[in-house]
């Protein structure tokens, strides 16, 4: 990563040297990625094993077909999981996490856990800022 205010990171890969905080460098798509809750329990739950469309959505409690569909498609646009299909009547569809998913779900898993340990101390400096 270079240093921020360079201008680095405004071409394709390859011809310069990426910058999160270049206006257009294309690491901001990764990064786009991860704010995605939904993207973050995925990567969480396929880290653990393969899993089916419908196991993912009963495992992950709240999210829509819909949303869950698109969710992961654009995972596996991005190479995050792979998505096996195997004929059977009605079609099973497979997903799991591919090497490069499993390099992010390491640190995306620690960071979800660090929200469970610590909820109640960000609760308690919501409820103290909206007090004042």
């Amino acid at each position: 990563m270079s240093t921020p205010g360079t201008t680095e990171g405004t071409v394709p890969s390859g011809h310069a040297s990426p910058n999160v905080f270049c206006e257009h460098c294309p690491t901001r798509l990764v990064l786009d990625r991860l704010s995605d809750k939904w993207v973050v329990l995925i990567l969480a739950r396929l880290s653990e094993g393969p899993r089916r469309f419908n196991q993912l959505r009963r495992e992950i409690e709240g999210v829509a077909q819909k949303m869950l569909s698109q969710t992961l498609k654009k995972m596996e646009r991005d190479g995050l999981i792979g998505r096996q299909a195997f004929a059977t009547v009605p079609v099973t569809v497979e997903y799991s996490i591919t090497p490069l998913g499993l390099t992010l779900a390491s640190k995306v898993v620690e960071i979800a856990h660090w929200a469970e340990e610590n909820i109640e101390q960000v609760l308690a400096a919501q409820a103290s800022y909206d007090a004042n």
